[in-house]
């Protein structure tokens, strides 16, 4: 072991701050080890993984004691923790993918537990499946649903403590992980060179054909913003809609990383493939339209995502309830104010979603 941390490390560190750590429900104590050993020269994946090791020994010895509410608040500590060490690769390469696996067995556990009131979901999809994790609010029927997802690499639980917020609220959540995410890609081999709003419309159509599930609403994370937009201009049962931080015209970007998670999601790293699909997939407001409420988070801090970038989604909204809320020092999907983002947009679902 070095004594200090590769270039490799040091943008590991860049891609994944602590802002987004704790924000995806990362435990404080264990964010700290994690900058702390990999500074110290350790591996970003091992370390993340022996922390996950440690909350699942935690969530064992708790249900063992009967204490379900600390088993599950140590359960999904230890999902972020594994969400975090398959980060450490952008391609699905054999260690990724046990990493991955171990984080899907972990959530199905949590599924299990007392209290924990999320359950798995599979969605059909031409031959195959799209896979959630569908969270419900204490109350039997729910004010309505929101569709939860990311772009190039936070999917599924990573926004369990969205659902968790949203779930106060009388709303359920989907976290959904779409074409190019999670197990959808690595198992099911679903990627984003398929009709993008037919996939979440699919997410959509699970929800609508459940009654206790109140009406859905949509709710997409840097890229995913684009593909939430572009849900909502298509399905007419989307009753409110929230991009944050997302391009309307996505293109490569000059980073390794970026292109590297776009070329997994496509399955090539052919930049004119790459490009192309990008391309394929942008927002028009010419040709988009958006009917339902729209809300737009905007970071003045984003080093990825400018105003301008959004503005075509504002552009397209047809309906008299349209949103853009800045925080001026915002990071990339505003990390550094997680709390009083997912308080701002939580409360904005529920109004919407409980009056339709």
């Amino acid at each position: 072991m070095s004594d200090a941390p590769s270039s490799a490390t040091l943008a590991l560190q860049r891609a994944m701050s602590m802002t987004r750590l704790l924000d995806c429900g990362m435990d404080f104590a264990d964010a700290q080890a994690l900058f702390r050993r990999t500074t110290a020269g350790e591996e970003w994946d091992q370390v993340a993984e022996a922390l996950a090791q440690s909350q699942l020994d935690r969530a064992r010895r708790a249900a063992a004691a009967g204490h379900w509410v600390t088993a599950v608040e140590a359960q999904a500590a230890a999902l972020a923790d594994l969400l975090f060490a398959q980060m450490a690769f952008n391609h699905d390469n054999a260690r990724k993918r046990a990493l991955y696996s171990q984080l899907a067995t972990a959530t199905r556990q949590l599924c299990g537990m007392p209290g924990s009131r999320l359950e798995r979901v599979e969605v059909p999809f031409g031959e195959r499946h799209l896979v959630g994790w569908l969270m419900r609010p204490p109350a039997a029927q729910a004010h309505g649903t929101v569709v939860v997802f990311g772009g190039q690499s936070g999917w599924g639980v990573a926004y369990l403590p969205i659902a968790r917020a949203l779930a106060r609220r009388g709303l359920a959540t989907l976290l959904a992980e779409g074409p190019g995410q999670g197990e959808t890609r690595m198992n099911q081999g679903i990627l984003v060179d398929v009709d993008m709003e037919a996939a979440f419309g699919q997410f959509v159509g699970f929800i609508a054909s459940d009654a206790s599930l109140g009406k859905p609403g949509i709710w997409g994370n840097s890229v995913g913003g684009l593909w939430a937009a572009r849900t909502a201009a298509a399905d007419a049962r989307i009753g409110a809609c929230c991009v944050n931080g997302s391009f309307a015209a996505p293109a490569l970007l000059p980073f390794r990383t970026f292109a590297e998670q776009a070329g997994a999601m496509l399955g090539t790293d052919d930049e004119r493939a790459i490009s192309q699909n990008f391309e394929r997939m942008s927002f028009r407001p010419g040709r988009d339209r958006i009917a339902c409420p729209l809300l737009v988070l905007h970071g003045g801090a984003d080093p990825l995502v400018k105003l301008q970038d959004q503005q075509p989604f504002l552009d397209a909204a047809t309906h008299a309830d349209v949103t853009l809320r800045v925080w001026d020092d915002g990071e990339h999907t505003i990390y550094n104010h997680s709390a009083e983002r997912t308080a701002f947009v939580a409360d904005w679902f529920s109004q919407r979603l409980a009056a339709g």
